[in-house]
């Protein structure tokens, strides 16, 4: 969660429909512009850092492999994974 400090403005430049329309969507959600903004930056950024942490969870598990049942011994050679009978 991101947390709350101090703000700061910010100048953007952006098309005039998309702020007509984000105003419209600001004042149906009882809301200003910038909250509405902030808010979605808000989820962006934590939805951002919640994915970068899912990865590298899954980066890790990746480089530990999965456990096979096998107890680290294999029951077969290469040759016989690789023997084709056609």
């Amino acid at each position: 969660m991101i947390k709350q400090l101090k703000n700061q403005n910010v100048t953007l430049s952006l098309p005039k429909n998309l702020l007509r329309e984000a105003k419209k969507i600001a004042i149906d959600r009882d809301t200003s512009l910038s909250k509405l903004l902030a808010d979605l930056l808000t989820d962006l950024v934590e939805k951002s850092d919640e994915y970068e942490a899912a990865k590298h969870r899954q980066l890790e598990l990746t480089k530990q492999g999965l456990d096979l049942g096998l107890n680290d011994q294999t029951i077969w050679t290469r040759d016989e994974l690789h023997d084709r009978k056609y």
